[in-house]
């Protein structure tokens, strides 16, 4: 008798995500409380959502309409432009499941644009302090660009590690394979800096929208990870339909992350906007 059955690939399949019933519920709860507790109406939620994640100095961030972006300038251009990121190797590239790391020289390049980030934050960190040295006044446009150009550095990277935690094949390919590819995102993220720095009234919804959903994406990639790690089913989705009770984990642990980092940060703070005394 054939016992080679025994070890045929539908034996050895893990079991999917465990409590999927728990998983839709408790995403239901997180996001219903946020509603609820959290005041005001879109906006005022976006600003909550960056509230967790960034300083929201007024000085430091631009404003349509008349009204502050939920996320400072330099934050703006990291989490959107993340988002912009993910979006060009998934659709724009169409290297829907690449999981390696983009080319060495990519990579140098990318690790220079979060360098630039770094260089322009201390610059304008330190201008904070009176009389502390700097090298050039900071601008928000510069702020906004530097951001943009490390959240395509974050988004390389998160994109090959999401890929290959999640996929149960994931494609041994680069999303990034050259200097091309590099330049069609930095083309992506150059539109996202133009469009910002319009001022343009009829963005302010949009990129409300945008940064909000910068924020969660970022957080829920990394926090399915971490939840598929924990529960050992890294390697175990074939398709989108399977991936849904995992991403909802991670979306979940991101909505109550979001919510703790706000409170505690109101407690200590007492405000909603910047942090005194930097406002």
């Amino acid at each position: 008798m054939d016992t080679s059955t025994s070890s045929s690939p539908s034996k050895l399949r893990r079991p999917g995500f465990p409590l999927p019933g728990v998983v839709v519920a408790l995403a239901i709860l997180a996001v219903l409380f946020f509603i609820v507790v959290t005041p005001g109406g879109f906006l005022t939620k976006a600003d909550m959502v960056g509230y967790a994640v960034c300083h929201r100095i007024p000085s430091h961030s631009f404003a349509i309409a008349g009204r502050q972006l939920p996320l400072c300038a330099r934050c703006s251009g990291t989490f959107i432009g993340a988002l912009f990121g993910l979006f060009g190797q998934a659709v724009v590239l169409r290297r829907r499941r690449a999981a390696e790391f983009p080319s060495p020289f990519v990579l140098v390049v990318l690790t220079g644009f979060i360098l630039l980030w770094a260089a322009d934050g201390l610059n304008s960190y330190l201008t904070l302090f009176p009389h502390a040295p700097h090298l050039y006044e900071p601008r928000n446009w510069l702020r906004l660009s530097t951001g943009a150009l490390n959240g395509l550095a974050m988004s390389a990277l998160v994109y090959s590690v999401f890929n290959f935690t999640l996929w149960r094949s994931p494609a041994s390919e680069r999303a990034i394979r050259n200097l091309r590819d590099l330049g069609a995102l930095v083309l992506l993220e150059a539109g996202l800096v133009g469009l910002v720095l319009t001022e343009w009234s009829f963005l302010l919804y949009p990129l409300a929208l945008l940064s909000m959903l910068g924020v969660l994406v970022l957080l829920s990639c990394a926090n399915s990870m971490l939840v598929v790690m924990i529960v050992r089913r890294e390697n175990v989705v074939d398709r989108w339909r399977e991936a849904a009770i995992p991403l909802l984990a991670g979306f979940t642990v991101s909505v109550i992350q979001i919510g703790v980092i706000d409170l505690a940060r109101y407690m200590i703070t007492g405000t909603l906007e910047g942090i005194p005394p930097l406002g």
